[in-house]
């Protein structure tokens, strides 16, 4: 809603497993929350990931459980609720492909 609090690219060759998201959870978010946005962590913090093995795994819940955020819950995967992703968008993309944009004014 305020923008990105952290954007980390994740290093080539880099296994993402839960013990590096949890690394990331501490080390990279928390930080970033903390320099970024600190009445964040006084209020309460929303957190939203999907359901991947990675965020479901016991060693970040448990980081987060501890941190007291509220976890979003995000729903199970179910093609009938995004149709769109299959179909609808790479149809839109098609007439893109081979562009480039210079500015966001352009894009509009």
């Amino acid at each position: 809603m305020n923008g990105v609090i952290l954007r980390w690219p994740v290093p080539i060759g880099t296994s993402i497993n839960a013990q590096y998201y949890k690394k990331v959870l501490q080390d990279k978010l928390r930080p970033a929350i903390r320099k970024k946005r600190p009445r964040l962590l006084e209020s309460g913090i929303l957190f939203h990931h999907d359901n991947a093995p990675v965020h479901t795994a016991r060693a970040g819940t448990d980081v987060l459980a501890g941190y007291q955020w509220e976890l979003l819950e995000h729903p199970r995967y179910s093609p009938d609720l995004a149709p769109c992703d299959f179909h609808l968008f790479p149809k839109m993309k098609e007439h893109l492909r081979g562009q480039r944009f210079e500015t966001e004014e352009d894009i509009t």
